[in-house]
């Protein structure tokens, strides 16, 4: 008989998914997830229950391009074969493992990352989506991008975020410190870029759908900062739909 080894491998897993079909990352009883999907292929794999960890709770519709996870594995597989395995149990889902890598059983996607970094696609049209249906928020009014950018300047650094925070975060405080909010145009699309360590819960979509009003005109860069200052959840702005928000990157 083979001894069995004191410790079972961990395993990084890097992940991008269309969230269109599931109720967000995390497990849910009667919902499909992202997270239940991956644990369910890894246990065709070795054979036993385990628990995806990830490095961010993406909401229903969010996609990722480089959602980040860990598992440990009882039984070892070489990286390559792991990812290449999990992917064909994964399908037919929009989920694709990109990478898998041995890691130091100290390493956690959640608490040992440093920065998240996120993208929301804006199609700023009058015209009705077609290929982009589900993967981005149509805006059909013209948005000021330099108006929306400038504005998006009040939010760097730390701040507290009540005013952005949904009210079922769970998050012990409500201060950040946001690193990057930028606002960019190529032709009709808007693409907003953001980094932090950690946001709170609909953070993003909340000062997207109020840099949207910047853009139409509705608020000055001057009430966006009233607003951050209210400290308040009924100063926010409207929240941009999930559909348009990729988790990038996750740094560590």
């Amino acid at each position: 008989m083979t001894a069995k080894l004191d410790k079972m491998p961990r395993y990084k897993l890097t992940i991008e998914y269309d969230g269109a079909p599931f109720c967000g990352w995390q497990v849910q009883a009667t919902l499909p997830s992202v997270q239940g999907a991956l644990e369910t292929a890894v246990k065709a794999m070795c054979g036993t229950d385990v628990r995806v960890h990830g490095a961010g709770r993406t909401d229903a519709g969010v996609h990722a391009l480089g959602q980040v996870a860990h598992v440990d594995i009882e039984k070892p597989f070489a990286p390559d074969r792991l990812r290449d395995g999990l992917n064909a149990h994964l399908r037919p889902h929009p989920i694709a493992v990109l990478e898998a890598a041995i890691v130091p059983e100290t390493f956690e996607a959640r608490f040992s990352a440093i920065k998240r970094h996120y993208r929301y696609r804006i199609i700023n049209t009058r015209a009705n989506l077609t290929l982009d249906v589900g993967h981005a928020w149509r805006v059909p009014r013209r948005l000021d991008t330099g108006a929306m950018h400038a504005a998006a300047q009040r939010l760097i650094g730390k701040h507290d975020f009540t005013t952005f925070r949904d009210t079922e975060c769970q998050a012990k405080s409500p201060e950040k410190t946001l690193d990057q909010l930028d606002v960019l145009r190529d032709g009709r699309e808007v693409t907003i870029l953001t980094s932090a360590r950690s946001f709170l819960h609909s953070q993003v979509r909340s000062m997207v759908g109020s840099l949207v009003w910047v853009g139409e005109g509705r608020w000055s860069a001057d009430d966006l900062s009233a607003a951050l200052k209210a400290r308040n959840r009924a100063a926010c702005g409207i929240v941009a739909p999930p559909e348009g928000l990729y988790l990038v990157k996750v740094d560590y």
